[in-house]
């Protein structure tokens, strides 16, 4: 079996599992994240990272070095501007002037709130599994972005990127496909950058999966949900 297959089996287990048991939280300031790594513990959701040394890692050390032989000018800028962990990274899909934190208070309080969510839930296993990042595996990497001292496993880029890109295009479902495409490159560009391995990508798009599933039965996420969609659809006319 596979390295990605793997990661399918984990993710339907884990997606059955949570199914049947979501308990609801209390309401939160608006400040605190939706859950945490009490409610979705991702040590039980997510296979290990490829052991060091082994034949997996050491494949997805030839991915990065293959990116960063061939990636373009562009790529590494896009690559640098989306280490901004934030949903306006979305705007040239969206495509609207207006999609902008000063005309959309309650999507930005909402969205920090996403952002504050992932960490709660994957710094815990980032903490766990202290898997190195590509350039502390090897000297031969050269990372184009800052780098982090968090573990590499899983990337908590890919899994906000994922999250927001679910949410947004829940709001936006005009634009379902397009938001998609862009938080599938907002978690790629962790690669070109050189500060991940494809596992840590794929880790985190199950992630950012599960933590929307889970908080979406909860109260507090539902009624800010509702209120940032209906000023989002207002805001851009739609």
């Amino acid at each position: 079996m596979t390295y990605s297959r793997k990661f399918q089996s984990f993710f339907l287990l884990s997606m059955i599992a949570i199914a049947g048991a979501q308990p609801a939280i209390p309401a939160h300031a608006a400040e605190l994240p939706y859950s945490d790594s009490k409610e979705i513990n991702l040590l039980w959701l997510l296979p290990p990272p490829p052991a060091l040394n082994s034949p997996a890692m050491n494949q997805e050390l030839a991915e990065v070095l293959s990116l960063q032989v061939t990636r373009t000018p562009e790529q590494v800028a896009r690559a640098i501007a989306d280490v901004d962990e934030v949903v306006w990274r979305f705007s040239d899909v969206i495509g609207n002037a207006k999609f902008t934190p000063d005309n959309l208070p309650l999507v930005a309080a909402f969205f920090s709130r996403i952002l504050e969510t992932e960490s709660a839930v994957v710094d815990p296993a980032k903490d766990f599994w202290k898997r190195p990042r590509p350039y502390q595996y090897s000297d031969l990497v050269r990372p184009v972005v800052p780098l982090s001292k968090s573990g590499s496993y899983p990337s908590g880029h890919a899994t906000v990127g994922t999250l927001m890109g679910i949410l947004l295009a829940e709001m936006l479902p005009e634009k379902r496909d397009q938001i998609s495409s862009r938080a599938a490159e907002f978690a790629h560009n962790r690669l070109v950058g050189g500060v991940h391995f494809r596992s840590d990508i794929e880790a985190g798009r199950v992630s950012g999966t599960v933590i929307a599933q889970v908080i979406g039965s909860h109260s507090d996420f539902q009624r800010d949900f509702q209120a940032a969609k209906a000023e989002l659809r207002g805001v851009l006319g739609l």
